[in-house]
C-alpha cells in the first residue's frame, strides 16, 4: 500500500502543475478538463496516456457525451476528480 500511496502522490504532483495557458504546457503533454459542468478542473497529462485501453474508455465517454464538437473546446473526460486521479497514478507506476 505504501508503494502505491507514493506513486499517488507523484501522480497529484505531475498532473496538477499549475500551468495557466496553452504555452505554460510542456512538449508532450496535453491539458484535460475534468468534471462535471459546475466544477471542472484542469489537469495536464502526457500525451502517451492517450493511447492507454483504460483511457480510452474516458475518451469513449467523452464522445458520447459531447461528441466531437465540445462547446467547451478543450478535451474534457466526463467523470469524477478521483476516478480520473485514480487512473492516471495506475498509469504512471
Amino acid at each position: 500500500m505504501g508503494f502505491r500511496f507514493a506513486s499517488l502522490v507523484h501522480a497529484k504532483q505531475l498532473i496538477q502543475r499549475p500551468f495557466s495557458s496553452t504555452n505554460d504546457i510542456p512538449k508532450g503533454f496535453v491539458a484535460v478538463y475534468v468534471g462535471d459542468e459546475s466544477r471542472m478542473k484542469r489537469f495536464v497529462i502526457p500525451v502517451a496516456y492517450l493511447n492507454q485501453p483504460s483511457f480510452q474508455h474516458f475518451l469513449s465517454q467523452a464522445e458520447e457525451e459531447f461528441g466531437f464538437d465540445n462547446p467547451m473546446g478543450a478535451l474534457t473526460i466526463p467523470c469524477t476528480e478521483d476516478s480520473f486521479i485514480d487512473l492516471i497514478s495506475h498509469l504512471s507506476s
